[in-house]
């Protein structure tokens, strides 16, 4: 059983009391932005071992009847139509898949917000589809001088412009399908037409990382500035906390950099500003729901491996930079961070080594280590897959999973009708054929009762996997790294 860092019972009901808290300062409503992923947070799985991917979403089932959901979207995104590189879809399309998240949680989602609308073709495309389906929508404008010019932000012309949502709850959860949405503005808006209505409200942040309070160079804080390398996110020492308090506390760069214009703003809106520093706006309670110090540090340090390993990818694919590597190399020095602290990477080359041609290699539950070759039927990512399954179901090395007379007329099947120049099985194609196999071979079916435990594993390949490959490993919760280099010299790999 892997070990447990985090409590996460514990943060269900503590981050939840905060949150009610807050409501209760302001008078019975807030507006909470929610940063980073609301539903599926695997990166904070993954550095603090024992959160659950939707552990925000179950915190806020606790308080079900009194949240509402906005999702807001740049409108100048769904212009672009920008992707999110962790699903491949549209922010537009994104929206529609949380909306149907949301609901089926059982939540209510109030409405759409474009942001930084200024008579875009595809936003208004987009508005009409929403209305269609039913979805309230609004409209909030590009407002020069945002955010410095407090006196014109903070008048009729400027948030004043915007469409006021109307809402119904007492916490009103702001959350994007990704970064500069304009979920902050969106708040800010609200409380501006709030006041003006005679209605108390306040805002509140919620953002997991960095975590407050841990150290500035804690690996859980420097696992989010690796995740965050490409965006110039620094986390640093919240200075007006000091200030305020005396106390040592961890923000990151754009809130400490945007809370004097915030801080102006609220006194502009409501006469006075509740918060002394960037830190007070948050509710975070996540640093205090760690049990287990050395677990998240080492969970955080493989995190940081892992990001380094990606961005190296990301280069030699053109999606990345010489400056996100150099960044990333810094903040594993400050981790001390090496590839040797996943011992699936060492396997790997040295299973390349010993066959002149692509591995892998894979740590599984406990400690053991799985590595597969490249064969003429198979690639190096199914070889392992399989040889994965039948460690963990305690199959010896040389009993067949799938038949031969089953692999080569697939194989043959890909080169001689479907146009495919390279036989070798994908891992999906290699999952449907044990699936297949599992009918008539009780050692194959014992295989594919050992899937689940596959996640939160690492693994590691000397070259570049495909798609196909990466994403179902991703699917079975694998963690991935790949060596930044390709199988063959060609310059087109999809």
């Amino acid at each position: 059983m892997a070990e447990i860092g985090f409590d996460n019972q514990k943060y269900l009901t503590t981050q939840s009391e905060q949150i009610k808290r807050r409501i209760e300062e302001f008078g019975g409503k807030l507006y909470l932005e929610f940063g980073g992923k609301l539903f599926d947070d695997y990166h904070a799985a993954r550095v603090l071992p024992g959160f659950e991917p939707d552990s925000k979403m179950r915190m806020l089932l606790k308080m079900k009847d009194d949240v509402e959901i906005v999702i807001v979207i740049n409108a100048g995104d769904i212009e672009k139509n920008k992707v999110r590189g962790d699903l491949g879809i549209t922010y537009d399309d994104d929206v529609l898949r949380l909306i149907d998240i949301f609901r089926g949680m059982g939540f209510f989602v109030g409405s759409v917000v474009l942001t930084r609308y200024n008579g875009q073709a595809a936003a208004d495309s987009f508005f009409n589809r929403l209305t269609t389906l039913g979805v309230k929508c609004y409209r909030h404008y590009d407002i020069p001088g945002y955010p410095s010019n407090v006196p014109h932000i903070v008048s009729d012309e400027g948030l004043g412009k915007n469409d006021y949502i109307e809402t119904s709850r007492s916490l009103v959860v702001v959350t994007a399908p990704g970064p500069g949405s304009g979920k902050m503005a969106t708040c800010l808006s609200q409380l501006y037409h709030d006041y003006k209505r005679g209605i108390s409200a306040g805002y509140a942040k919620f953002e997991t990382f960095p975590v407050w309070n841990l150290p500035l160079k804690h690996p859980v804080n420097l696992a989010y500035e690796a995740a965050t390398a490409d965006l110039n996110d620094v986390n640093m020492i919240d200075p007006f906390h000091l200030e305020a308090y005396g106390k040592t506390a961890v923000n990151y760069n754009r809130d400490v950099e945007i809370f004097p214009v915030l801080n102006a703003i609220f006194e502009k809106i409501q006469g006075h500003s509740p918060y002394r520093s960037p830190t007070d706006m948050g509710v975070n309670m996540a640093g205090n729901c760690i049990v287990d110090d050395d677990v998240c540090c080492a969970a955080s340090r493989r995190e940081i491996m892992r990001r380094y390993y990606k961005a190296n990818v990301d280069r030699l694919q053109g999606k990345g930079s010489d400056e996100t590597v150099r960044k990333l190399e810094i903040v594993m020095q400050q981790a001390h961070v090496s590839a040797d602290i996943c011992p699936a990477v060492e396997a790997s080359l040295a299973k390349a080594e010993a066959t002149g041609g692509p591995a892998g290699a894979m740590v599984l539950p406990g400690g053991r280590i799985a590595t597969g070759r490249t064969s003429d039927t198979l690639g190096a990512a199914s070889a392992l897959l399989l040889n994965a399954l039948k460690t963990l179901g305690g199959i010896a090395d040389h009993l067949e999973l799938i038949s031969a007379q089953v692999l080569e007329p697939v194989c043959n099947l890909k080169t001689r009708y479907l146009g495919h120049k390279n036989p070798r099985l994908h891992t999906d194609e290699v999952l449907m054929a044990l699936t297949i196999s599992a009918l008539t071979n009780p050692l194959a079916e014992l295989a594919q009762q050992q899937l689940p435990k596959l996640r939160g594993c690492d693994a590691h390949f000397t070259v570049v996997l495909s798609d196909v490959d990466a994403n179902l490993l991703k699917q079975l919760g694998v963690n991935v790294t790949c060596e930044p280099c390709y199988e063959t010299k060609k310059l087109y790999h999809k």
